[in-house]
């Protein structure tokens, strides 16, 4: 907050409290002028106005008020908190620092963590004969940690980390047996992921299906977690520019003819013809010389019939001709190296279900 707006607030909260405070203390002080009947000579309606002092319980209560605003103050940064941080502490990442609506959030996120954590350790990996994990955590953690504290985290340190995160995989297929782990990956699942792929998993417009076995950046436990761990950005690039509308319809004649037609088209075969030498020339690099994409690449399977944004004529055009983009976020800050094995072990097991 900027010292003009530290300074507004100030000066409203310390001037509302004298204004009160003082208020108060001239209505205990003030005595009217009583008539011999002690009343105030005011009448209204057959009702004389007596001068009686305010009920003891009304004062220790309103005294109270303002005691506990000054005690506030005092505690919390409520003044200039450029300059005062209050005497309040919070333990975060192990040390005691002043208290602030983050910090308090943080040391709470902390403190449950690490209560989630043991419970973690000492039984879901237990019951799922995967305790041999728990060294494997302690060193990503110990990695992470290095991470967090550098400014510009080098590309070895974060090749370390993803190596790390692959010697988790063997554990997250133990997880996916293991039905008390399951029930905890089913409510991460909707707690985080639900909105994007639906609470049954089966995806939407744009967001895929994790329910079958079409994975754009691969589904073996390695590649989940590093999917959840780290995020993917998959870009499909506009060709329109390049190839021209008539080029964009030949390409899209031709995926439409390796892809199965499933909307029966009559399919032109000369345009077929003249996109699959375009194919040949600008597509093979991203999604393969047989057009089954390549993980790597993060580049789908264009011969089969599963379609992220829809597999109709006019649609495959519209992708082609001005690309498509998407993002899946990075889970490892928010939840941790342990919900995120939940998280995988979870989604493997819808996609073993299925293949079933």
């Amino acid at each position: 907050m900027s010292f003009f707006w530290s300074s507004w607030i100030t000066v409203l909260s310390l001037g509302c409290w004298l204004f009160i405070f003082g208020v108060l203390m001239w209505t205990l002080k003030t005595k009217p002028v009583l008539e011999e009947d002690e009343t105030t000579g005011h009448s209204y309606d057959g009702i004389r106005e007596y001068d009686k002092p305010l009920p003891k319980w009304w004062l220790v209560i309103f005294f109270g008020t303002l005691i506990w605003g000054l005690g506030y103050f005092i505690l919390f940064p409520a003044i200039q908190p450029h300059a005062w941080k209050g005497i309040t502490t919070v333990e975060v990442d192990g040390q005691e620092v002043p208290w602030t609506s983050v910090n308090e959030l943080n040391s709470q996120l902390q403190a449950n963590n690490k209560v989630f954590n043991e419970n973690f350790e000492q039984g879901i990996l237990a019951n799922a004969g995967a305790s041999e994990a728990t060294a494997v955590l302690a060193k990503l953690t110990e990695l992470q940690s290095q991470k967090k504290g550098e400014a510009e985290p080098s590309a070895e340190l974060q090749t370390q980390i993803d190596e790390q995160v692959k010697l988790l995989a063997p554990y997250v297929d133990k997880l996916a047996a293991d039905p008390e782990a399951q029930k905890i990956g089913n409510r991460l699942f909707l707690q985080n992921c639900a909105l994007c792929h639906g609470s049954n998993a089966k995806g939407s417009l744009g967001y895929p299906d994790l329910t079958d076995n079409d994975w754009l950046y691969g589904g073996e436990p390695a590649d989940v977690l590093l999917t959840i761990h780290n995020g993917r950005v998959g870009a499909m690039a506009a060709w329109q520019k390049q190839l021209g509308e008539s080029g964009v319809r030949a390409a899209a004649e031709y995926v439409l003819s390796i892809s199965g037609n499933q909307n029966g088209y009559e399919l032109d075969s000369a345009q077929v013809a003249q996109g699959k030498a375009l194919f040949e020339t600008n597509c093979v690099l991203c999604h393969g010389p047989d057009a089954k994409g390549l993980t790597s690449m993060g580049a789908p399977n264009l011969t089969d019939d599963i379609w992220l944004f829809g597999g109709d004529r006019e649609t495959v055009r519209e992708t082609i001709r001005h690309g498509r983009s998407g993002v899946m976020p990075e889970w490892q800050t928010k939840l941790g190296n342990e919900r995120i094995m939940l998280l995988a072990a979870y989604v493997r097991s819808l996609s073993q279900n299925s293949a079933e």
